[in-house]
C-alpha cells in the first residue's frame, strides 16, 4: 500500500505584543482521510501526522522540523473531508516573520506558500481580521493523541466534521481561483478577435 507525503500549504502572522496574531497557519492536504483514521502528534519544535484512506487506498505520513518553537496548548486544529488545517501559535512574541517554516533550508518539494492566506509582513495592520471561526478546541481533541482530554469534546463534534459545510469550506478558495482564470481568459478572447478584424481592414485603408 503506498505511503506518500501529503502537500502542505503555509503561511504566517507575527505580533510582538498579541499571541492570537503570532501563528503559523497549516493545512495539510489529505483527502478522504476520516477523523478516526488520522494521528497528530504536536511538539514545541515538531510535527509527525499520519493518516489512512480507505476510498484512496493510501497512507500519509508527514514529519516537520519547525525553524522555531511553537505552543502547543494553544495551538488549534480543523478537520475536514479533504484536509487538516492547523492554527499553530508561535512560542516567541516576535514583530518578524520567520525566514522559512521548516529548521532546514533545503527547498521540500511538498512545501508550498498558501498565497490565499499569506500577508506581507509590512502589510498586516492593514490586511482584514482573519476568520478562524471553524477551528475548534487545542490540540488536545485531536484523534490519535493518546485519550488526552480532548477527545470527548471532539466526538461530540462528529457531526460538524462530517457535514456539507466543511465541503464548501475546502473547496471555495481553489474555486475561486479557478473562476478568476476563467475569467481572466474570457476578457482577453474579445480583444483577440476585435485585433483579427481590424487587420484586414487596416489593409484595405492602405490600398
Amino acid at each position: 500500500m503506498a505511503q506518500v507525503t501529503p502537500e502542505v500549504l503555509w503561511a504566517q502572522r507575527s505580533s510582538s505584543t498579541d499571541p492570537e496574531k503570532n501563528f503559523i497557519y497549516l493545512t495539510i492536504s489529505v483527502p478522504d482521510v476520516p477523523k478516526e483514521n488520522l494521528k497528530l502528534d504536536l511538539k514545541p519544535t515538531s510535527l509527525t501526522f499520519q493518516g489512512h484512506s480507505e476510498t484512496l487506498k493510501r497512507t500519509y505520513h508527514l514529519d516537520l522540523t519547525f525553524f522555531g518553537e511553537i505552543d502547543p496548548e494553544n495551538s488549534k486544529t480543523h478537520h475536514t473531508a479533504r484536509n487538516v488545517e492547523l492554527k499553530l501559535r508561535k512560542k516567541e512574541l516576535k514583530e518578524e516573520y520567520w525566514p522559512r517554516l521548516l529548521k532546514e533550508a533545503a527547498k521540500v518539494q511538498f512545501l508550498k506558500t498558501d498565497f490565499d492566506k499569506w500577508v506581507d509582513e509590512d502589510e498586516q495592520n492593514e490586511a482584514p481580521e482573519d476568520d478562524f471561526s471553524q477551528f475548534g478546541g487545542g490540540m488536545g481533541g485531536m484523534p490519535g493523541m493518546g485519550g488526552m482530554g480532548g477527545m470527548g469534546g471532539m466526538g461530540g463534534m462528529g457531526g460538524d466534521f462530517g457535514g456539507i459545510d466543511f465541503s464548501k469550506l475546502g473547496a471555495a478558495p481553489g474555486d475561486a481561483g479557478s473562476d478568476d482564470e476563467e475569467d481572466d481568459d474570457d476578457d482577453e478572447m474579445p480583444a483577440l478577435e476585435d485585433e483579427a478584424d481590424a487587420k484586414p481592414d487596416a489593409t484595405k485603408a492602405d490600398k
